[in-house]
Order: C-alpha cells, then structure tokens, then sequence
C-alpha cells in the first residue's frame, strides 16, 4: 500500500527525491510555487532550469497549490533553500490547522539561518504547530542530484531523536540503489550538512587558482575539523562527523563540479567577482550565507574555524584569496589534536 507524500521544494533535489518515491511505487504530490515549472513538468516531465536532459517519472505530479499538495499527505518532505524555508513553513502551519493533520515532516535544507543560527529542524519546529507535525527527520548525506538521478548508488542518514520515526523514513526511501542509514544526532546532521557548504567553496577556490591534490586534501582534513569542532559545541556526538552527513556529503561536495559551491569557488578562484557568480549560477549557494552564520556563531562561542573566517573575510570583507591562502599557511603551528 502506498503512501501520500507531499514534497515541497521543486529545485533539483527536491524534484529528483520526489521522483525516487514514485520510483518506489509511492503516491507523491510535488509542490512548487512557479505555475510555469508546474506546467512544464506536469506536461514534458522535464525541470530544464534545474535537471537539464533528466525525464522524470509521469506518475510524478506537480501543483503550485500548497494546500493540494499536502492534502491527506502521511509525511511532507521539505527541499527549501535556507532563507525561505521559515515562511514556506509558516504557510505550510496555516493549511496543516485548516486540513487539522498531522504528518511526520523531514527535511533536507542544508544551512544555518541568518541572524538567529538557528538550524532547520528548529525553524520548522518554531513555525509548525506541535499539534499539526509528527517528528521532524532530517534526510542528510553525500548524495548530488544529478547521480541519484541517474541511479548512482548513494548513501545517506535519516536522523531524528526518536529512531522509529527515522526507521519510517529509511524505508520510505530506501531501494536498491539508495541506502538510508538511522542516527538520532540530530544536531550533528544539520552541522553537518551546513558546514561542508563553506569548506566546498574553499576547494573549488583551491582549484580555480591551480593548486592540485595535496592542497585539497588538506583544506578537507582541517574543514572536518572546524566542522567538528562547532557542532561539538552545541552538543552533536563527534562520531556522527565521521559518518555519512559528516565527512561523507564533505567529500562529495568538495570534490565535484555537480556541487553549486564547488562551482562557485572555482569561479572565485579564476578571478570572477562574488555578485557575478550568484547572478549566474541560477541556483542558490548556501555556502556563501552559511559562511556568514558559522564565523559569527564561531565568533560568540569562542571556537576555532580559521578556514571558515578566512572565507568569510574573502566573501564579505573583499580581502585576496591568495593573501587569504598565505594567511592561513603562516599561521603559528599547532598540534593536529588541537
């Protein structure tokens, strides 16, 4: 028997995860608020902005109707960029008290909001009512569209503080090609996956500017550090950062031209100026907004995240990249085990 999901967010994660559930025979309604999307998709099965060349499924069916979407839906997968993700909530809270459900939300937002640092699974808590939402589950890991697309086999973790609510999202997900593993380091997932959107943008300058392998494995080396180390501070488990959500989506991430952070980096690195590359990369670059949060959520807990206060400094306060590099190489020395 199949499942009502509704899936918010029609980017090409969101579109592509909605597409792997209909692959699992699941009935799943996708929502997006651009009616033109909706109609392409709905008419072509294609999402040319976002997954160019990629058919999905015609079972897959697209609304721009929020309240159709989430109607009679078990479970409501969120894929909302950051800073949207707090009013797509508020919107969604309105219809969930109207409809008077209550479905198991997941996430798959990667980022720290502006100004609070607050981590997605609290905003979604802060603005969808405790009466109206099961568990929130957040769905993390090394996993591009563009190769779930195509059926790569991929790994992620369902994490969630009560593990039969994350048990429910790995089987709702789980198929021969996509494994979903359980952690209930909810803290530690979300650290995760913001952070290694900063360090990803580091590797991509690294390789605009011509460095090669060495550098590059150190920058990710010492980027999980950092990683660590805040999400430590906030109480995340230090193992979950050598898990999927942790060292894995840093990995990925840091080393493929399918990362938009990547991308952005690379673009930095070859001298483009930072509004050129978010005026043409047609997608949003979390990594420049979470490079923001994390310095300064560093800066008031005292840790240590000098790569990430480097970029920081590279992105908002205009300083070289390469005098950045130089910075960061003259540093005094330390231990490893610091």
């Amino acid at each position: 028997m199949s499942n009502k999901i509704a899936v918010l967010g029609a980017g090409s994660w969101g579109s592509v995860l909605a597409n792997l559930l209909v692959g699992n025979n699941e009935e799943v309604m996708l929502w997006s608020r651009d009616s033109e999307q909706v109609v392409t998709m709905n008419r072509w099965h294609i999402n040319p902005q976002y997954m160019k060349d990629f058919k999905y499924s015609p079972d897959l069916k697209a609304t721009d109707d929020m309240e159709e979407a989430v109607r009679d839906a078990e479970y409501i997968l969120m894929v909302i960029p950051t800073k949207g993700l707090r009013e797509v909530a508020g919107n969604l809270n309105k219809i969930l008290v109207k409809l008077d459900q209550k479905p198991l939300l997941i996430h798959a937002t990667k980022g720290l909001e502006q100004e609070t640092y607050k981590r997605p699974s609290q905003m979604l808590a802060e603005e969808i009512d405790e009466d109206h939402r099961q568990d929130i589950v957040v769905l993390s890991g090394p996993s591009h569209a563009e190769d779930v697309a195509i059926q790569d086999m991929t790994a992620v973790t369902a994490a969630c503080a009560n593990l039969t609510a994350a048990e429910r999202v790995q089987k709702l997900f789980s198929n021969n090609f996509f494994r979903v593993y359980t952690n209930d380091d909810v803290i530690g997932a979300e650290f995760g996956g913001a952070l290694k959107n900063i360090i990803a943008i580091g590797a991509g300058a690294l390789q605009g500017l011509g460095y090669k392998d060495n550098a590059r494995a150190a920058l990710i080396t010492r980027g999980l550090a950092e990683i660590r180390r805040l999400g430590v501070a906030f109480g995340a488990n230090p193992f979950t950062f050598i898990g999927l959500s942790g060292v894995g989506d840093l990995v990925v991430t840091a080393t493929s031209r399918n990362s938009r952070n990547w991308r952005a980096g690379y673009q930095l690195g070859q001298g483009r100026q930072l509004e050129d590359v978010i005026s043409n990369m047609g997608m949003v670059i979390e990594g420049i907004y979470t490079a923001k949060a994390a310095y300064e959520l560093a800066q008031k807990r005292n840790v240590k995240m000098p790569i990430t206060e480097a970029l920081y400094r590279v992105l908002y306060e205009g300083e070289d990249i390469e005098t950045a590099i130089t910075n960061l190489m003259s540093r005094k020395a330390t231990s490893e085990m610091e």
